[in-house]
């Protein structure tokens, strides 16, 4: 099992996630970020433009991916 926080994933705050996989944790991450759009949270809306802006380029998106990927695989056990 390992951890990540919110602001790790591009986030806005220190919410921890714990997942085995990194698609268990990009999946609690993006429930998370739902929770907080409906919660009209306005630190999370702002990382979400910041996304919203960076996913229009493609090569940006797979070079976040694989870095926030890489910090999973690196993070330690618990």
């Amino acid at each position: 099992m390992k951890t990540m926080t919110c602001r790790q994933l591009g986030g806005a705050c220190d919410k921890e996630f714990h997942a085995e996989t990194f698609e268990e944790m990009a999946e609690l991450s993006k429930k998370h970020g739902i929770e907080m759009f409906e919660k009209h949270d306005k630190a999370h809306l702002e990382a979400m433009e910041e996304m919203k802006t960076m996913m229009k380029d493609p090569v940006a998106v797979k070079q976040w991916y694989e870095l926030k990927r890489e910090e999973f695989e690196e993070a330690m056990e618990e």
